[in-house]
């Protein structure tokens, strides 16, 4: 950059031009724009889909801890229930690649890369058409064996499951493709739709005029529709209060003490509304449908396995269960008794009196003490000769 001076041209050699420019000095010392070193960076607004549920100040680390170990073992536990249905267990690597959603590894992503990491796991070989193939090793298979043994024996404890998800639902009927969907969450065998042909007594099939199929309750059972709070409210009722909290809104012209105002809303603490009622019938913002929601999801992560499950199990049975788009929220102001984790669009939430104080379940089902020992297993790079 310069500045230039008007001046005359009076002894201008060109008779043709009445005036000139002359440029006088340099500027281009001068900075005329902030180097983007120096420039401050916009901090991107955070979405619902990076933003943490917990402050980091508020973050249960043992909690946080299990779904760090989810995403690690991610590709290797649906990697095996995929690969578990597939004709002789194999599936060739050119199809694999291609399956990043079934498999649960990242789009655009080597699937080979993913396979190398469980050697003892997975094993490939190159079939007569120069095509490579993967599978289960050796060791893997006698897992796979020891898990259906489980499975079996634990049937009639799974059947009961269902039985009380049925008992909870609003018209005591699902639709089959929901549990199937929800299988691993509750400890259900996959062929499990052909199971419950087998207790006639409790279940009935039904298909659809668009070919869907809907499980039915056939007999209620009065035995079974006892929550796991109210179990625990017979044994230890100072603790069962505790579990939740409904504060009343009241005015100020009462003028309470601290000590009245805890009174007050204990009357409102412990969910009265028994999960196997009929919650689609009530007031949907009334304080006993929302003591309704909160015992309903309460008693359907005490079902589950891990006593755990994400906003996508929970969001399957919204319907059935009578739950609102603010489920969400009403878990946040339930601390005592829920832990959120992960993010805003992709949480997990905890029921908290299931784990110990060092992040660790209290009673472990024996698929969980199995699928723990599987993926101890499969992190190993050799097998260790005791």
């Amino acid at each position: 950059m310069a500045f230039w001076r008007l001046v005359s041209t009076k002894n201008n050699p060109n008779p043709n031009s009445t005036l000139c420019f002359i440029r006088t000095f340099s500027t281009s010392f001068l900075i005329t724009k902030t180097p983007k070193s120096q420039t401050k960076k916009r901090k991107k607004k955070e979405s619902a889909r990076t933003k943490q549920v917990q402050h980091e100040s508020e973050r249960i680390q043992h909690f946080e801890n299990i779904l760090h170990c989810d995403n690690r073992f991610r590709f290797f536990l649906k990697t095996k229930d995929f690969l578990s249905k597939q004709p002789q267990q194999v599936l060739r690597l050119d199809d694999a690649g291609k399956l990043y959603r079934e498999l649960g590894f990242p789009r655009g992503r080597k699937v080979l890369k993913y396979i190398q990491r469980h050697p003892l796991v997975f094993q490939t070989y190159r079939h007569s058409n120069d095509k490579i193939w993967f599978g289960f090793t050796d060791f893997m298979e006698r897992f796979l064996e020891e898990e259906e043994r489980i499975m079996d024996e634990m049937e009639k404890e799974r059947i009961d499951v269902v039985r009380k998800l049925l008992m909870m639902s609003a018209n005591k009927r699902i639709p089959l493709s929901k549990i199937y969907h929800c299988r691993s969450l509750f400890g259900i065998p996959e062929d499990f739709r052909d199971r419950v042909r087998n207790y006639p007594e409790f279940f009935n099939t039904v298909v659809e005029e668009d070919g869907k199929r809907i499980l039915e309750l056939v007999k209620w059972d009065q035995k079974l529709a006892v929550s796991a709070l109210e179990r625990e409210f017979m044994v230890d009722e100072d603790r069962a209060k505790k579990a939740f909290q409904f504060k009343v809104k009241h005015g100020k012209f009462l003028d309470l003490g601290e000590q009245d105002e805890r009174k007050l809303n204990l009357l409102n603490t412990l969910p009265l509304v028994s999960p196997y009622s009929d919650g689609s019938r009530l007031d949907l913002w009334t304080l006993e449908a929302e003591k309704y929601r909160v015992g309903v999801i309460h008693e359907f992560l005490s079902l589950t396995l891990e006593k755990r499950a994400s906003i996508h199990h929970i969001v399957e049975f919204k319907e059935e269960l009578s739950l609102t788009k603010h489920t969400y929220a009403m878990l946040l102001k339930q601390q005592r008794s829920f832990y959120l984790a992960g993010t805003e669009m992709n949480w997990v939430v905890f029921l908290k009196d299931a784990y110990g104080e060092d992040g660790v379940l209290i009673h472990k089902d024996p698929l969980v003490v199995f699928n723990e020992k599987l993926c101890e297993f499969a992190d190993k790079q050799k097998l260790e000769i005791e």
